[in-house]
């Protein structure tokens, strides 16, 4: 099948950000098919470019996005991606299914055109309940866009011939709305060969003044509002109150809460913001650091997140600690390869984190259990197989 790949935020392992759809596209190359992804880049110089990276191949356009932009310049760049992106997708030829990735919920808009004047079917991925997620965080107040946003949601997943949702609570929320023939739930995936136990990369740990004493928590991935980045920084203020020397927190990533997280690291010295980085170099400092921690606010629908960074640290056999009680906690404590912790007290954050500072070998456990769940279920070997199976069996 000739496949038409509709993702604003595509990124290779060379590149700062998820790569899921670049893994996705690879193993549907493998199994026969032709990939045209459809993106965007506020890099190129041109209003577009067209490019073959690993078989996949890549029309950019310039569509400025960034998750320090402000409410009204993201919804800016959502609809301009989605108009320019209808204008390429329907002077694309010989395409015989659509996969359109969200967020934003708008990518689905050109796969609708195109079902509609074309006939092609759709398939649509879930990677956020939108818009139930800017509505809960107060983005989205005005009533009449909540409803209109929310019918459009419906006509999305109405029209598409199949749906993949990333969690178990993403799949609720779309069987609201569709049979559960139509829906299946493939979660975010683990890196096995990109991130892995071994030998820490001393070059790198003596080059970013990584202390060799401390216990290191990492954060990294994006630095975005749904974030809680607020709760970890003020844990640290607790663990400086407390004269507590030998913990300390990493952040790498980019996003609106970096200059936060730049200028607390002026007044808490346990505090410290790497930057940005490509995938061979994030795995290296996650390896050189003993927990990983992955946080939220506390709002219902992030309940339902399948965050990238999790996978990643499994992956890396870390320990992780979440603060939110939805599927993640479920999976942290069944698997004995994390903690939960409470997301509106960071005085339990800081406190677990004292309790473990000296106990290595509950560290030492968890991080077995991480990689061996994230070899067992859920390897981008595997995942990537169950999605060209959804593809083969629905779209064929």
């Amino acid at each position: 099948m000739n496949i038409l790949y509709i993702h604003q935020y595509f990124k290779t392992p060379n590149e700062p950000g998820g790569t899921r759809s670049y893994w996705l596209s690879l193993e549907l190359i493998k199994s026969g098919h032709n990939v045209t992804m459809l993106s965007a880049n506020n890099n190129i110089e041109t209003l577009y470019k067209r490019t073959n990276i690993d078989g996949i191949d890549v029309i950019y356009v310039k569509v400025p996005y960034s998750n320090n932009m402000g409410l009204i310049r993201r919804l800016f760049s959502f609809l301009q991606f989605m108009i320019v992106s209808c204008f390429f997708a329907l002077f694309q030829k010989k395409i015989t299914m659509v996969i359109a990735t969200s967020t934003p919920l708008s990518v689905g808009f050109p796969a609708l055109i195109l079902k509609i004047f074309k006939g092609i079917p759709y398939l649509f991925e879930v990677r956020d309940l939108w818009p139930e997620v800017p509505i809960q965080m107060g983005a989205i107040k005005n009533k009449f866009i909540q409803k209109g946003a929310i019918l459009f949601e419906r006509i999305i997943y109405k029209y598409a011939k199949h749906i993949v949702a990333l969690s178990p609570g993403m799949a609720e929320g779309i069987l609201k709305y569709v049979p559960l023939s139509k829906v299946i739930m493939i979660p975010n995936m683990a890196k096995n060969d990109k991130f892995f136990p071994r030998e820490n990369n001393t070059t790198i740990k003596q080059k970013l003044a990584l202390n060799e004493d401390t216990l290191k928590i990492i954060y990294f991935g994006a630095l975005g509002r749904a974030n809680a980045i607020e709760y970890i920084i003020e844990a640290a203020s607790i663990l400086m109150k407390k004269n507590v020397k030998d913990i300390e927190f990493i952040f790498i990533g980019g996003g609106y809460q970096k200059e936060l997280i730049i200028q607390s690291s002026k007044t808490l010295n346990n505090i410290k913001y790497l930057g940005e980085f490509d995938m061979e170099i994030t795995s290296e400092i996650v390896n050189i650091c003993d927990i990983s921690i992955v946080t939220f606010n506390n709002i219902e629908i992030l309940k339902t997140n399948s965050p990238n960074k999790l996978f990643d640290s499994l992956s890396a056999g870390k320990p992780i600690i979440v603060n939110s009680s939805g599927w993640t906690k479920k999976l942290v404590e069944e698997n004995n390869c994390g903690f939960y912790v409470d997301p509106i007290k960071p005085v339990e954050l800081a406190e677990k984190l004292i309790s473990l500072k000296d106990n290595k070998a509950i560290l030492s456990t968890m991080g077995i259990n991480a990689r061996k769940l994230a070899e067992q279920k859920y390897d981008k070997s595997i995942l990537c197989k169950d999605f060209c199976t959804v593809v083969n069996t629905h779209f064929n």
